[in-house]
């Protein structure tokens, strides 16, 4: 299936009773330390707090009257927890969420104030997929992958498709990767409105699967896990691999004390609260101003959803 512009268009429109129209905000302080000139779309302040309500509810709202009587199934470390409880309560329906057992505890307590049942693993794919399995056997309820799913994946599309209606003529455009969903459909988007923006991603260096996947021409898990950016642990899917492999410029990656100093310019300076997996981007690009020196580029915060007692230990 090939996402479409209309696809992205109508989803948008679609979903838009649903989630907020996040601001985009600037800082002096932030292109001068840069010498870029740089738009935040400031998915932070969204619904559940990130980006994911927005692949969430496409997925949710596109299935059938049927298919959602038996309730929605997921697996999530957290923002996509969130967003498939905040849509499952929305259509009326039961949300059913398989999460690691070393969860952010504000994660999980964000998805039980939606209504979702919670089922945890531990925290490793086989342990996910399988317990999944047991859950959509046990209930019947419909999986919605948290990133490789084209549903998701042209709802994700419509934070940039914001972005750039409001910022156009951008030179770049920014996201976090982890299993790819907002990175490819902010690749779509960059390509059907505006072609001539050129899409970077920044990854963890204690995640780093998708660079090795796109050097290699093939998905790759990371030769090693250990980040802060717990949003970002997951491996690329076929369909969004497919997607980030034709349009991505680069992926830029960046160590942990980078993304802990890149929050701290963001908390200090523009006073708002971003996750770890969220400044990545930002951190990619204060590592490499080179490659943006004097361009206009777009720096998508993923999300706000920070453990605070996690606080004092990274600053």
């Amino acid at each position: 299936m090939e996402i479409t512009q209309l696809d992205i268009e109508e989803a948008h429109e679609r979903i838009k009773p649903f989630i907020h129209k996040t601001p985009v905000l600037t800082s002096k302080t932030l292109d001068t330390i840069s010498g870029v000139d740089i738009f935040f779309k400031c998915e932070n302040f969204q619904k559940i707090g990130a980006f994911k309500i927005r692949g969430g509810m496409t997925a949710v709202l596109s299935l059938p009257q049927d298919k959602r009587k038996k309730g929605i199934a997921t697996h999530s470390s957290g923002n996509h927890a969130q967003a498939i409880a905040y849509a499952a309560r929305e259509v009326e329906t039961k949300a059913y969420i398989v999460m690691p057992n070393n969860s952010p505890h504000v994660k999980v307590d964000a998805v039980k104030g939606y209504g979702a049942e919670i089922f945890f693993c531990e925290p490793n794919q086989q342990a996910r997929e399988k317990k999944l399995q047991e859950v959509v056997e046990k209930t019947g309820a419909a999986f919605i992958h948290p990133y490789n799913d084209h549903r998701v994946i042209t709802g994700q599309a419509t934070a940039a498709k914001e972005l750039l209606e409001e910022i156009p003529s951008l030179d770049f455009m920014m996201t976090p990767v982890g299993g790819g969903g907002l990175l490819s459909g902010t690749l779509l988007s960059a390509h059907y409105f505006s072609p001539s923006t050129l899409v970077y991603a920044g990854e963890p260096e204690g995640a780093a699967d998708a660079i090795l996947s796109l050097k290699n021409r093939r998905i790759e898990k990371a030769p090693f896990i250990n980040t802060i950016a717990d949003g970002l642990l997951t491996t690329l899917g076929d369909k969004t691999f497919a997607i980030i492999r034709e349009y991505v410029k680069d992926i830029l990656t960046v160590s942990d004390e980078e993304i802990i100093e890149a929050m701290r310019l963001v908390y200090e300076r523009m006073k708002i609260v971003v996750e770890p997996s969220g400044v990545v981007p930002l951190a990619a690009l204060l590592k490499n101003k080179h490659l943006f020196t004097g361009k206009k580029v777009g720096v998508i915060f993923s999300g706000g959803n920070v453990e605070l007692k996690r606080l004092g230990e990274w600053f």
